[in-house]
């Protein structure tokens, strides 16, 4: 039998999003991934490192998924919540969580760091990234690529601006990379199919990803998420598409 509306929205209104654990959505909402496998590439990276860096960790997830860490590791995150959660996750692995406000300067000092590593970070700062970075240190990054999700973006707020179909081009990082000293080495990008099956994993993926539908709230949102509810409940999910792309820098 199917939830109803009210129930869902309730339920995914009152599960707790701090972090960047996802793992609530297994069974209600699936996301192609990379071919690359960001997480083992990161891992293997790290392995070999002796002084890494992971820029806007979220809850620190990605990197506690590292087998081995370098002797001296550390993270960036800005959001409180997230600072908590990665703090008690990444401590016993000897991982320094830094609060940072993701604005410059970074809070280390000129060539710290042998690797700098970031996933999904919301802004770059690329010219902080080459300072911390020592000479042949890399950075490795997956981002969010431009027009991610915009088919679920535009089901709220309506027709995007064309030129916002341009931000986060990864041609665009490869010139601020380049631009601020670096040398790209690898630059790759995908298009991955994402499907919700009921509109509660809708509602808990936007309290998440707050940046999607600025200032979202279930009462704001109400007939879109309604008109969502029906489409899904007659075509058994609601499919979008995100981007994403890896790029891999050396520091000259």
């Amino acid at each position: 039998m199917s939830r109803t509306y009210e129930d869902l929205v309730a339920e995914a209104s009152a599960v707790s999003v701090d972090g960047w654990d996802f793992s609530w959505l297994d069974g209600r909402a699936t996301e192609e991934r990379p071919s690359w496998g960001y997480q083992r590439v990161m891992s293997e990276r790290l392995a070999v490192a002796s002084a890494a860096l992971d820029v806007q960790t979220g809850g620190g997830e990605v990197l506690a998924g590292a087998p081995v860490l370098p002797p001296v590791t550390a993270a960036t995150e800005s959001w409180p919540p997230n600072v908590t959660v990665a703090t008690r996750l990444l401590r016993p692995r000897g991982v320094v969580v830094v609060a940072d406000p993701d604005e410059p300067p970074l809070p280390f000092a000129d060539a710290a760091f042998d690797l700098v590593v970031s996933r999904h970070p919301v802004t770059v700062w690329w010219d902080e990234i080459a300072r911390v970075l020592e000479p042949g240190g890399t950075y490795l990054s997956q981002q969010v690529g431009a027009a991610s999700m915009f088919g679920l973006v535009e089901h709220f707020l309506g027709p995007l601006p064309a030129e916002t179909y341009r931000a986060r081009h990864p041609d665009d990082a490869r010139a601020a990379a380049e631009a601020a000293g670096l040398e790209v080495v690898d630059l790759r990008s995908e298009t991955l199919r994402t499907e919700f099956f009921d509109v509660g994993a809708v509602v808990y993926y936007l309290r998440k990803v707050i940046w999607m539908v600025p200032g979202f709230t279930t009462e704001a949102y109400d007939e879109q998420l309604r008109a969502m509810h029906g489409h899904i409940e007659r075509e058994g999910a609601f499919v979008a598409h995100s981007t994403r792309f890896l790029i891999d820098a050396r520091r000259r």
